[in-house]
């Protein structure tokens, strides 16, 4: 469990506090809209309607004293600049900063900032993939060249095992897990039997799962 404060309840922001408490964080949340915090009250720590491009007001939030501070602004870039730097000065342990653009990003990360997310362009990424490419079920990238993939069987690898089908050689692709409606099983052994109603999440090198798509 973290310690967590979240700055500006936009719909990002609302949606990433509501898992970051189901994930059984603490969350301490605060907007300069009071109308943006209703729904989040019976959930949060803590919540507080202010202003945070006053330096005042972020005093007052005790940012040392939390594991992580999100700075959620995505419609202002010149108060999320401003609120990144002020709580890095004031002793924030790890700030991560929403940005919309390369160029935000380079500015965020220069001004206090340890990690910069974009969730439009990532969610535009993840969408770009899943429905370029046939049969890919879900899609998460981890590096320019690794990703993980969620992919039916080959029909010519239903009836055999892992072993059988001598995957990891053969493909230089690692299953981490398989799925099959809601269960999923991580790790599966080397004698797991492939069945057709079965996803498999894949990890590797988008190149070599490429090749295994082309064949389904």
């Amino acid at each position: 469990m973290k310690s967590i404060l979240m700055i500006g309840m936009g719909r990002f922001g609302h949606h990433l506090c509501m898992d970051l408490i189901n994930l059984g964080n603490e969350v301490m949340v605060v907007d300069a809209k009071e109308e943006n915090l209703e729904e989040l009250l019976p959930y949060v720590t803590c919540a507080k309607i202010g202003d945070c491009t006053n330096i005042e007001v972020l005093k007052s939030l005790g940012v040392a004293n939390f594991d992580l501070v999100f700075v959620c602004i995505g419609t202002n870039f010149q108060s999320s600049l401003e609120i990144t730097s002020q709580i890095k000065e004031l002793g924030a342990k790890y700030v991560i900063s929403k940005a919309n653009r390369d160029i935000h990003a380079k500015f965020l990360l220069k001004n206090g900032a340890d990690e910069v997310i974009y969730p439009d362009r990532d969610i535009a990424e993840k969408l770009a993939v899943r429905f370029s490419a046939n049969h890919v079920f879900d899609y998460i990238e981890l590096t320019d060249e690794f990703s993980i993939y969620e992919i039916p069987p080959l029909e010519k690898w239903i009836g055999k095992s892992i072993r059988e089908v001598d995957f990891r050689a053969k493909f230089h692709v690692s299953i981490i897990a398989t799925k099959v409606g809601d269960q999923t099983k991580l790790l599966p052994p080397a004698d797991h039997v492939f069945s057709r109603d079965e996803h498999l999440m894949v990890i590797g090198k988008k190149l070599d799962i490429d090749r295994i798509l082309k064949q389904i």
